[in-house]
């Protein structure tokens, strides 16, 4: 937690680099951005229960046979999900988040698997439990929400991992819609995110209890430094991946990162997490970059 303050100054100097290592490789970042997608469907189905595998996940988005069967439902959320997110790649600088674009999401992703909750918040006796946690009212989430949006844009001079945060946490705690509430949570982040001129961040399977830890410490203190934690080595390691990339530094897996450094692997995966390295995941495997040899 008590690094927080310095996560943010880190976050600066690695959007200052990016943008100064962007121009005329915008076309490589696209590449990056749209690789990324089959983790980043991977990853928030994960959260929430789904059976597929990353390598599944791209199977089914590169229209490949799988080689068990998986429920309908399961190959949707995937398919879905992944066109939510190329979506709001392509849309979120044109226009503020906003009730009618969170229902267009929605929509777009709860499409032939609920029709009838699709595009729509919860209404009359529609309540929902996760956990001990009860959503909002149905009466009050248009209300609850418009508050949500308020407190975030009247936030424009904190840190943008505060502000993502306490969005997300908010956006959650209502949980406005009967189903499909966490993945859209997390493509609003990225939208939030891609719109302020950052990039956007994957929260990963891996780090889900911390998540939860997350919402309950929101839920029981109204704080948010947890998943300010979150998401702000989540945004960090974005970062050092598209610098890898654009800075044309040389990436391997941190194992042979380790090998050839002669230090402890285990120790390397540790700061890795903390992001207090240079690492990243990519396709579920830590890699690093440094300077050519």
């Amino acid at each position: 937690m008590a690094r927080i303050p310095q996560t943010f100054s880190v976050i600066q100097s690695l959007r200052d680099r990016y943008y100064q290592a962007l121009p005329g490789k915008e076309a490589l970042v696209k590449l990056i951005t749209e690789a990324e997608i089959p983790e980043q469907v991977y990853n928030s189905n994960a959260i929430e229960n789904s059976t597929l595998t990353l390598q599944e996940t791209e199977k089914i988005l590169l229209q490949m046979d799988l080689d068990r069967f998986v429920s309908e439902r399961e190959i949707f959320e995937a398919k879905n999900l992944a066109r939510v997110a190329q979506y709001i790649e392509a849309k979120a600088k044109e226009a503020e988040i906003s009730l009618p674009l969170m229902l267009l999401l929605h929509k777009m992703l709860i499409a032939n698997i609920r029709d009838e909750i699709a595009g729509r918040f919860r209404k009359d006796d529609e309540w929902v439990r996760v956990g001990t946690h009860l959503g909002a009212d149905p009466k009050q989430v248009e209300s609850l929400l418009t508050d949500m949006l308020t407190q975030y844009h009247a936030s424009a001079s904190e840190h943008i991992v505060k502000r993502i945060a306490r969005l997300h946490l908010t956006f959650e705690n209502i949980h406005p819609f009967c189903d499909g509430n966490g993945r859209i949570g997390r493509v609003l982040n990225n939208y939030a995110l891609i719109r302020e001129g950052y990039v956007p961040i994957n929260i990963a399977f891996i780090n889900r209890s911390r998540y939860y830890d997350a919402f309950r410490e929101f839920e029981t203190t109204n704080k948010t430094a947890i998943m300010e934690e979150l998401v702000g080595r989540a945004l960090t390691m974005s970062y050092h991946k598209r610098l890898a990339y654009l800075e044309g530094k040389r990436i391997v897996p941190l194992i042979q990162y380790a090998k050839e450094r002669k230090e402890s692997h285990s120790n390397l995966i540790n700061k890795a997490h903390r992001q207090t390295i240079s690492a990243f995941m990519e396709k579920g495997e830590w890699k690093i970059a440094y300077d050519r040899l």
